[in-house]
């Protein structure tokens, strides 16, 4: 077992795309973990969604052996981070389990709204933090005005900054170094009783669960029977190890370390993400603090295609769950779509990822409802809801005023695009409260903004006009009073209730005609005409309707007397007439999903 005193934990935070798996690929090579022709870019993103998107979800930790220039062998624990602000409680798990984070700057953008805020996160936990300045190879690359950004808008010292290239290696030899020399080795005794934090878990369909812990105290072997503290469990751990890309068995762990393992848990509901894992026969005297209770901010159902399929889904959600603590569920049912799940989520792109691991990972086909925020109803019997699933919505009369949530949204954007950011955030009901020039070339601006504004399609829209330049963060603020209605959606003059959607009065109208005009190109013709109507309460707010099917009953006609033709066609309308009455339309799956997609999409 290695001693604390050359363990060093760390891990490497930043904003969106400033090169954080970048420059882990290189720690990792320049570790020798793996062989050159095995070696691939983002070689720690190991779900196909994340290669794809190019973009991090999971954070995952690694272990650096390193041999430092005065001697001396050392191991880096590293955990790559995500940098979206839908996986921000990724990073909150990454933080809690280092003494030390690489905060990553890169060179062509300067300090970004996800930087200043995962800075302050690190600052929260106490972590040494090396500001390190990537993409120093780049053509566009501005390292005096990125260091003044870190004087001035971080506030840390720009001489401690240390200057690489994840893409070509150039600096990272400096940074082990830096690691080894600035980042504090782990507190903790080895001899005290056991006490664990677990940070992450996995499924693995042959070994039960696999839990990924730090050690604060204490050491855990092969054998020994260890206690979650939350509920008591007890089990005896088969094997435990290191992650080195695969799982290395080393037969045990020590204070210090961060590793996993194995104890044959196979009742999934025994792990808890921010649990506290003790030795049975001698436990330490209480629990580590864990993690903040997440509070999800967007709300979806979930049903799956095939109603039979309905455990299927339970059990891969519950699986899921393990390796996503921020994922809230509970049961729901609709009279559309049967049995399914009312899930709690951190942003839409957090529901697009859940939603494609599901169908993914566990072979799930899944039918996804209109997301929509948690709204406060206030009764006119002086009562209060808290309201998410527009099913539960009370009927008009009984309803004295709402209230919605509402962000404070931060945005960092070249001055250039200063104008049509503002159009945009006011399109959304945004309020400014405060605007600072950073610098010639960069502003910040402050709004307060509803939620339910941001769900859609804010962030495309963001990017697109500021051309990738412009930066986005946002934390609740609060409740504000707003005037809102549900939203109803007839088919042939019924209500279908997973389409139904809470929405602001004044938008409603716009909202009702773009979900009409989706059915309407997505809804199978019938032999009969079928209207698509948006409805609040009884009014009808938006029509469109998709055409009948026209067959042609004269074709074995010809020649003859005009009433054949005339019979046959009376038959026909008489026909379309009983369908229409017993006709129930068929909703295809694509129609849920044509509702959520943005109009250019």
């Amino acid at each position: 077992m290695t001693d604390t005193k050359q363990i060093r934990n760390f891990c490497i935070i930043a904003h969106i795309d400033h090169g954080k798996s970048t420059l882990a690929d290189r720690l990792i090579q320049k570790g020798r973990l793996v062989e050159d022709r095995d070696f691939q870019d983002q070689i720690l993103d190991n779900m196909d969604i994340e290669r794809e998107r190019g973009i991090t979800i999971k954070s995952q930790a690694v272990t650096i052996p390193y041999t430092a220039g005065g001697g001396g062998e050392y191991e880096l624990n590293l955990v790559d981070t995500p940098g979206h602000v839908d996986f921000s409680y990724e990073v909150s798990r990454a933080i809690n389990s280092c003494e030390g984070a690489l905060l990553l700057v890169d060179a062509t953008q300067g300090v970004q709204a996800q930087t200043l805020s995962n800075m302050y996160l690190a600052l929260e936990h106490n972590l040494e933090i090396i500001p390190v300045i990537n993409k120093i190879d780049m053509q566009a690359a501005d390292i005096p005005m990125t260091k003044r950004q870190i004087d001035k808008d971080l506030g840390l010292d720009s001489r401690e900054a240390l200057l690489v290239s994840a893409r070509t290696g150039q600096g990272v030899d400096e940074l082990f170094e830096a690691i080894v020399k600035r980042i504090p080795p782990p507190a903790g005794d080895s001899a005290a009783p056991l006490k664990a934090l677990i940070f992450d878990c996995h499924y693995d369909p042959y070994r039960g669960v696999v839990v990924h812990v730090r050690l604060f105290d204490g050491s855990l072997k092969k054998g020994i029977t260890v206690r979650f503290m939350s509920n008591g469990a007890e089990y005896e751990v088969e094997t435990a190890g290191v992650f080195k890309l695969a799982l290395v068995e080393t037969g045990g762990l020590c204070a210090g370390d961060v590793g996993y393992f194995i104890a044959g848990v196979k009742t999934v509901g025994d792990v808890r993400v921010g649990d506290t894992v003790t030795g049975a026969e001698n436990p330490c005297a209480g629990a580590l603090p864990g993690f903040r209770e997440i509070k999800p901010v967007v709300f979806s159902s979930i049903y799956p295609v095939d109603s039979n399929d309905y455990e299927e889904l339970k059990a891969s959600i519950e699986k899921l769950k393990l390796n996503d603590a921020s994922l809230v569920y509970e049961k729901d049912s609709s009279a559309a779509l049967g049995f399914g799940f009312r899930c709690g989520f951190l942003g839409l792109l957090h529901l697009e990822v859940i939603q494609e691991r599901l169908e993914r990972e566990f072979g799930q086909s899944v039918i996804f409802t209109a997301p929509s925020v948690k709204y406060k109803v206030h009764l006119r019997s002086g009562g209060e809801l808290m309201v998410d699933n527009p099913v539960e919505y009370p009927e008009e009369g009984r309803v004295e005023g709402a209230e919605e949530p509402y962000i404070r949204a931060s945005v960092i954007t070249p001055t250039t695009y200063l104008g049509n950011i503002m159009t945009l955030c006011m399109e959304k009901r945004g309020v400014q409260t405060n605007m600072t020039y950073l610098d010639e070339k960069r502003v910040e601006i402050v709004y307060d903004m509803p939620l339910a504004e941001v769900l859609f399609d804010f962030y495309d829209r963001l990017k697109s006009i500021s051309r990738g330049y412009a930066s986005f963060d946002y934390d609740i603020s609060g409740y504000k009073a707003t005037e809102l209605a549900k939203l109803d959606i007839l088919l042939n003059g019924k209500a279908v209730d997973a389409l139904s959607q809470l929405v602001f009065k004044g938008s409603a109208y716009d909202r009702a005609r773009t979900v009409c005009e989706r059915l309407r190109d997505e809804i199978p013709r019938q032999q009969f005409k079928i209207p698509v109507q948006g409805a609040i309460g009884s009014q009808i707010i938006a029509r469109e309707t998709v055409n009948a099917l026209r067959k042609d009953v004269l074709a074995k006609c010809y020649g003859g007397d005009i009433t054949r033709k005339r019979k046959l066609l009376e038959k026909q309308k008489e026909g379309k007439k009983r369908m229409k009455m017993v006709g129930d339309v068929e909703l295809p799956q694509s129609a849920f999903l044509a509702v959520l997609k943005s109009k250019d999409e």
